[in-house]
């Protein structure tokens, strides 16, 4: 998996790329997160657009960054995600816990109204 993280705003956001499947990415990808949260960051977007695949690690991963994320009383949105990973997400039913949107913007404009 590769990772580009950036601010926009007040959100910050994570662009991933490539197979999430846990192990040394869920290591990087959460002491990132624990960074920006002591930062005082409280709200991220994580851009699924071009993850090719994702094993029940990579789920993992989005589900303790999740939880991570709401001790913190934060928020944690999943934007652009692949049909493979929307049918992922349906199946586990994890759809109805992650907010998801179609766009970038949409998820954004999603955290000023909240």
């Amino acid at each position: 998996m590769k990772m580009n993280v950036h601010e926009h705003e007040q959100v910050v956001v994570f662009e991933l790329k490539g197979k999430i499947m846990g192990g040394p990415d869920a290591v990087v990808f959460h002491d990132t997160l624990k960074d920006y949260i002591g930062k005082g960051m409280k709200c991220f977007l994580i851009d699924l657009k071009k993850v090719d695949w994702m094993n029940s690690s990579g789920l993992g991963i989005l589900i303790s960054g999740l939880t991570t994320i709401k001790k913190a009383e934060g928020e944690l949105k999943l934007a652009r995600a692949t049909e493979k990973i929307s049918s992922l997400l349906m199946i586990t039913k994890l759809i109805t816990v992650f907010e998801t949107y179609d766009t970038v913007e949409d998820a954004l404009m999603s955290f000023t109204r909240s």
